[in-house]
């Protein structure tokens, strides 16, 4: 099993910045890719981005492009998901989630494990 747990959400202004963490425990020797999803208030849970744990390729869904950040930190088993120059609709609960496919990208159903989700609402 692993367990993802995120942290850092918060409440910003719009044009602000948020870091968000995904820290992993337990078999996260199994997982290759770490992905960022987001579910507004009566939307469906969507992809922002994903990182791939043995090289770092990047992957980012276009509305977060040159905005939003994926980085990790392997000894330390975290994923990290910088987000500038936010907009009231990038709100929504954060997940932090992994997959064990080194392919995987926006599609959540590839993703086994999840975290509880964090809350960022950016106000405008």
């Amino acid at each position: 099993q692993v367990q993802p747990v995120e942290s850092g959400g918060g409440s910003v202004q719009a044009g602000g910045s948020l870091r968000l963490s995904c820290a992993a425990s337990g078999r996260t020797f199994s997982t290759s890719v770490i992905g960022w999803f987001r579910q507004a208030p009566g939307k469906e849970r969507e992809f922002v981005a994903s990182i791939r744990r043995t090289d770092g390729w990047t992957y980012y869904t276009d509305s977060v492009k040159g905005r939003f950040t994926i980085s990790r930190d392997n000894a330390e088993n975290r994923v990290y998901l910088q987000m500038n120059n936010l907009k009231p609709e990038d709100t929504a609960v954060y997940y932090c989630a992994a997959s064990r496919y080194s392919s995987s990208t926006y599609n959540s159903r590839e993703y086994a494990y999840w975290g509880q989700g964090t809350q960022v609402t950016v106000s405008s």
